[in-house]
């Protein structure tokens, strides 16, 4: 009994084989069904006003149904056919390997997940995220107040819409030297303000320099937007008179030059004479006071005033006019003193050298009578010896002097 039973076991066993045999393939192709109609959906980035393309991949497509949604979940395409009426969206391919659809002139909310759904005996879908970036435009540069001489400047950069927030960076002149400055950063929705203020210290050789502000952002790709500022450095005149030449006859016109310089530029210019007025002939045209045909007469101390609301400058020039006479004399006296002053040198050289002679003299005069009177004192100890008469019978010696 127990092997019949088994038998009979043995027996049904062998009998649901097939049927379990059959619901295996069943499931395999059911499986391979529904993995030949998975939709893959790749994540895109795209800079605000750029163009950006959708893909949703599919894998044996057999005819299903294909729906495209933004992220509001309104249908964009339905099989190829156009469902909502945004003509930026374009469907450019629909095979059965994959649908392709591009989005112009980008906007941030249009940032989101897309659908990518394929409707068959089970749903399938895939998430493209779209994230939409939004570049800096130019900086703009501020100055708080007017730059003066001696002072500091403040100057404020700021960027009104960066996503993700833009770095801003000064730079001062050609060497780029990189000026610190404080940055803030403020929210606005999906989008970032960002300013930087920095502060220095300026003199007047500051006017005219450049600082530039800079913005970097991950869309400008290694670019950078950048705005230049030139430094308008206020301070108080300064004034330089330049003649027309250096010696001046009578019958000459006298040109004289008033060089000025200040921030802002003074426009009165006054020319005036010390201790008396003008000639009468003079012409004054703002920096260039004019005398034509000079006499004595004109002879004097002129001067050129300027100012603004920083301070004020003058400078003087004396005119001395000769007559040509003199002016020859003077000419010619030139080569003359030179040539004096050339001898003179040699006489003070020959008098030195004299006076080192008679000093060599002198010395060596002194050297030969100190020998001499120390002569004259041997030759004395010697005399007295031989008249006191000396040990050992020594001969008579006669010295000469």
């Amino acid at each position: 009994m127990r092997s019949a039973g088994s038998g009979g076991g043995g027996g049904g066993g062998g009998r649901h084989s097939p049927l379990v045999a059959a619901a295996g393939i069943l499931l395999l192709c059911v499986a391979g069904r529904a993995r030949a109609q998975e939709v893959q959906a790749e994540n895109v980035t795209v800079a605000e006003g750029g163009q950006a393309e959708i893909n949703c991949k599919l894998h044996q497509y057999d005819g299903s149904i294909v729906v495209i949604q933004n992220p509001s979940r309104q249908t964009l395409f339905f099989n190829g056919t156009r469902a909502l009426k945004d003509e930026r969206f374009q469907l450019v391919e629909f095979t059965q390997k994959q649908v392709r659809i591009v989005l112009s002139n980008a906007r941030l909310e249009d940032e989101g997940g897309y659908f990518c759904q394929l409707y068959t005996e089970d749903t399938h879908h895939q998430i493209a995220i779209l994230t939409v970036l939004v570049p800096p435009d130019n900086p703009l540069v501020e100055i708080k107040e007017q730059a003066v001489e001696g002072g500091e400047v403040e100057l404020t950069c700021s960027v009104p819409r960066s996503r993700p927030a833009a770095t801003l960076r000064w730079y001062r002149d050609r060497d780029r030297k990189e000026l610190k400055g404080i940055g803030s950063k403020q929210e606005n929705g999906k989008v970032f303000s960002i300013t930087n203020v920095v502060r220095f210290r300026v003199e007047r050789r500051d006017h005219g320099s450049v600082v530039t502000c800079e913005a970097t952002h991950p869309t400008l790709r290694g670019q950078r937007k950048e705005t230049q500022y030139v430094l308008d450095v206020q301070f108080a005149p300064t004034a330089r008179i330049h003649p027309s030449q250096g010696v001046m006859r009578e019958g000459d016109t006298l040109v004289l030059t008033c060089d000025v310089k200040g921030n802002p530029r003074p426009t009165d210019i006054k020319w005036s004479r010390a201790n008396d007025s003008l000639p009468e002939r003079a012409l004054t045209e703002g920096e260039v006071l004019t005398i034509p045909s000079l006499s004595m007469l004109d002879n004097g101390t002129y001067l050129c005033q300027v100012a603004n609301k920083h301070g004020r400058s003058s400078d003087q020039y004396v005119l001395v006019v000769y007559d040509p006479g003199a002016i020859v004399e003077a000419q010619t006296s030139v080569p003359y003193a030179i040539v004096g002053g050339i001898l003179a040198l040699l006489v003070f050289l020959v008098i030195c050298v004299l006076i080192v002679m008679v000093w060599c003299s002198i010395r060596q005069k002194g050297s030969y009578l100190t020998h001499e009177a120390s002569g004259l004192d041997e030759h004395g100890e010697a005399r007295e010896a031989f008249l006191n008469g000396g040990d050992g019978h020594k001969r008579k010696e006669e010295f000469f002097i």
